[in-house]
């Protein structure tokens, strides 16, 4: 993760929308023929790929933000009607129509911020009607730009409804739920909200065998606020990976790191949440693993869009390189969306997504914390930065 290849005064050979060749530009330019040339001033990056958020929502948790300042934890919080189920309750009254515009929105300030692929969870519906609405949302939405990787996160929390029968939830999701997202055919794998007082490990484990026996891919919340053996399930069953970490055990480091689970770290939600507590990015690193960085962009714990921004908190803040912080936002985070043979890469077969920052060193792009240093992207070779669409409210 610590080995970069930069090519100065480079160029990239685009056909069909996908990369032809990459390389000097006096060579690239003999191969391209009468080609059109697109001449760019500053350092081109892959696409950056992030491989977690909860885009599609209604309102924002503004009344929980507050709280948090004013000291009240989680628990608190959620007892006095906000947390995930508040987002719940909004989202269940809200049509495919209202959460696909503000989606849109959403996501074209990702794309402003040279995101060019985005998986994308479900889970503030926890009824079958609303988690297949949104998941019907994402699908539409899915060619992009950006592109989507649609997950199911039906086990994101227990409902209210279900809160003294929380055995009939899981029961729910296994029997009803997954059988109904795959004959939908949209979502792409199965998350778990594995954590103390949420799911138990034996919960996420029945969902998630459930799930990979009906063909969806797994991916696995682990280990945020407590360590509970997340980490370790998700390197058993073979997720693609496993996210958060804050609380992840020497034990967890371990298998994830003999593991082909990508560590997807997100250090954006300590920092909202105002936490001390850091994801061991070095320890993993160090052991050999594979770490990603997201955004977990979603309106409770973690309302921002700039994969950059967690590159630099991946240096500042877990102790990562500058190159380690570039390849857990591109090469990483491909492989932590299912998508590491098709982007993540500057490199001939992969998809033509790019990302232009206006600097004149690569290592300035996880530098200059807060600045949105993206100057113009391309999805599939095809310029698409939305600067009008970038500034539509959000909410």
């Amino acid at each position: 993760m610590a080995q970069v290849e930069v090519v100065r005064d480079g160029a990239v050979l685009v056909r069909d929308g996908r990369i032809a060749a990459v390389g000097p530009y006096a060579e690239v330019r003999r191969e391209a023929g009468g080609a059109r040339v697109t001449e760019v001033d500053g350092v081109l990056f892959p696409g950056f790929v992030d491989a977690h958020t909860h885009a599609v929502f209604g309102m924002a948790r503004l009344e929980d933000h507050e709280r948090r300042a004013l000291g009240k934890d989680y628990k608190t919080i959620a007892a006095e009607g906000g947390g995930i189920l508040s987002s719940v309750r909004d989202t269940r009254t809200r049509t495919a129509d209202e959460l696909s515009d503000l989606t849109r929105r959403r996501l074209a300030r990702l794309l402003a911020h040279g995101t060019t692929t985005v998986e994308v969870k479900s889970g503030y519906g926890l009824d079958l009607a609303t988690e297949l609405r949104q998941l019907e949302v994402i699908g539409a939405l899915a060619e992009g730009p950006p592109r989507l990787v649609p997950t199911f996160l039906g086990a994101h929390e227990v409902p209210a409804e279900y809160r003294d029968r929380r055995a009939a939830y899981v029961a729910l999701v296994i029997d009803e739920m997954l059988p109904a997202v795959v004959r939908q055919g949209i979502a792409r794998y199965c998350d778990v909200f594995c954590e103390p007082g949420v799911f138990t490990v034996a919960e996420a484990r029945r969902v998630l065998e459930a799930a990979g026996a009906l063909g969806l891919g797994l991916k696995l919340h682990a280990d945020e606020l407590d360590g509970s053996g997340g980490a370790e399930l998700a390197a058993e069953l073979g997720a693609v990976s496993a996210d958060h970490l804050a609380k992840a055990s020497p034990a967890g480091i371990a298998a994830l790191a003999s593991s082909e689970t990508v560590a997807v770290l997100l250090p954006g939600t300590m920092l909202f949440l105002g936490k001390g507590d850091r994801a061991p990015a070095r320890a993993l690193i160090d052991a050999g693993g594979a770490v990603a960085l997201a955004t977990d962009f979603n309106p409770g714990s973690s309302p921002g869009a700039s994969l950059p921004l967690m590159a630099t908190l991946g240096v500042s803040q877990l102790g990562m390189r500058p190159a380690e912080a570039v390849m857990a936002i591109t090469v990483n985070g491909a492989a932590a969306a299912g998508e590491a043979g098709a982007r993540g890469q500057i490199a001939p077969g992969f998809a033509a997504d790019l990302a232009l920052a206006a600097v004149r060193d690569w290592r300035e792009l996880a530098y200059w914390y807060g600045m949105n240093l993206v100057a113009e992207v391309w999805v599939g070779g095809l310029p698409c930065h939305p600067r009008e669409a970038a500034l539509k409210f959000l909410v």
